[in-house]
């Protein structure tokens, strides 16, 4: 990607490249889209708050399923996390999650590991077609599926089906990386937008969510067609048209390379 990056951006950059991933403060990084001003330090108070007050219910060395319980008690029905509104933009942000306690399976999810986290307890994101749950314990040992999305109840592995009515194969339950959980992140503001009308606000909403993802270590070639064609529909017409053919030139598909290079040469023309 070209030209400077903002703070923000330059800082999520490097925070999705660490090893290990700090998920919440990348999650927090995307809510800067939206409030530039966001205050870091306190959202990420608010789970050391939650850690704190889920302490006492899960001691050290808890099992799975008592530390699952724990959790539930204190993020289910103490802080009354719950799943939120699929239409709003700000259940797909954590800071606005933290804040009403209402959000997307994954939000719910990056909360209840955050806190896990701080409380050293074995947990990974399991990401569903459709849906995420969070595991705790051992992925490949003793371990509880729970659903933050309906306020951590437990979850029977052999009860659950994808969308095609079958047991879901036995891939989907291994631990989500954590770059791949925030590229689904930022794919779900994308889809939010497909579902809003064709504003130029909703394309800045979606252009900023394919700007982020390109800034991932791993990331779908076509993100940047879309960021060429959402900078031409904004009025960055040369910034889209470069990006355009940027893409022709790492895209494999010949029709795929006719397009982006048709495409850009319209959007340069409109520079006259």
């Amino acid at each position: 990607m070209s030209g400077e990056l903002s703070p923000n951006r330059a800082r999520f950059a490097s925070v999705v490249r660490a090893d290990p991933v700090d998920v919440g403060l990348a999650c927090l990084l995307i809510g800067c889209e939206v409030d530039p001003d966001l205050d870091l330090d306190a959202a990420l108070a608010v789970l050391d708050a939650l850690a704190a007050s889920a302490r006492t219910r899960v001691p050290p060395g808890s099992p799975p399923a008592a530390a699952g319980e724990g959790l539930r008690r204190t993020l289910g029905e103490q802080a009354g996390f719950e799943g939120g509104s699929y239409d709003e933009l700000r259940s797909s942000l954590l800071h606005e999650v933290l804040r009403r306690g209402r959000g997307l399976p994954l939000l719910l999810s990056v909360v209840w590991l955050e806190v896990a986290k701080r409380l050293e307890i074995p947990a990974y994101a399991v990401g569903l077609p459709g849906h995420v749950l969070v595991g705790i314990g051992n992925p490949t040992g003793e371990h509880v599926l729970v659903d933050p999305f309906s306020g951590g109840r437990l979850v029977d592995r052999s009860q659950l089906r994808g969308p095609d009515g079958r047991p879901v194969p036995a891939e989907f339950f291994a631990p989500l990386p954590a770059t791949d959980l925030l590229l689904r992140l930022l794919n779900n503001v994308r889809a939010l937008t497909g579902r809003q009308p064709r504003t130029l606000p909703t394309a800045a909403t979606r252009l900023w969510a394919v700007q982020l993802s390109l800034l991932l270590p791993r990331h779908p070639v076509q993100l940047r067609r879309e960021r060429g064609e959402l900078l031409v529909r904004l009025g960055d017409h040369l910034g889209g048209a470069q990006e355009l053919e940027t893409y022709a030139l790492v895209v494999a598909d010949a029709e795929e390379k006719t397009y982006a290079r048709r495409a850009a040469r319209l959007a340069r023309a409109q520079l006259n």
